[in-house]
């Protein structure tokens, strides 16, 4: 059979059922909304272990691409990494990297062209506890609060300067 022959089977255009684990061992910890409607205002949420994306988003952009198909495109807040190169390249596929003022609570991913999800960000040497917890309620399908609000919420004692020191 010819590959024009082969069916071709776009990616789901929903979140899967359940992903919460480790994306590399000893690394970031990917959550997304356990419901196909997209109801929320998050997606998902991410909790990176450092604030060198060259260093953390390739296993971010893997596991997204096993679960939603390829990605293309992230929006990062600059200023809330460590340098942001113009693209990576990620599985032998380029991935663009916009500068949003996006704030650095959120991580904007796209599939394909038009297809966007929003990440909270859990910043990078946040207690466990306080990083599950934010994380389960950005999840949660009937959230209506902005990733700022549910990591205030969870994180007060950071204020809103949430990044590393230098």
């Amino acid at each position: 059979m010819a590959d024009s022959d082969t069916p071709h089977h776009a990616p789901p255009m929903f979140l899967p059922d359940t992903i919460h684990r480790a994306v590399s061992p000893g690394t970031a910890l990917l959550r997304l909304e356990t419901t196909h409607s997209r109801e929320g205002v998050l997606d998902g949420a991410w909790w990176p272990r450092t604030r060198d994306i060259e260093t953390e988003l390739p296993a971010l952009v893997s596991a997204l691409t096993e679960h939603l198909g390829p990605i293309t495109r992230v929006g990062l807040d600059a200023s809330a990494w460590n340098g942001l190169p113009t693209r990576l390249i990620v599985d032998d596929r380029v991935i663009h990297l916009d500068s949003d003022p996006v704030g650095d609570d959120t991580v904007l991913v796209t599939r394909g062209d038009r297809d966007h999800f929003a990440l909270m960000v859990v910043p990078p040497g946040t207690a466990p506890d306080a990083a599950r917890s934010a994380m389960a309620r950005a999840v949660r399908a009937d959230n209506i609060d902005q990733a700022a609000q549910i990591l205030l919420a969870a994180l007060p004692e950071t204020g809103t300067d949430r990044r590393e020191p230098p």
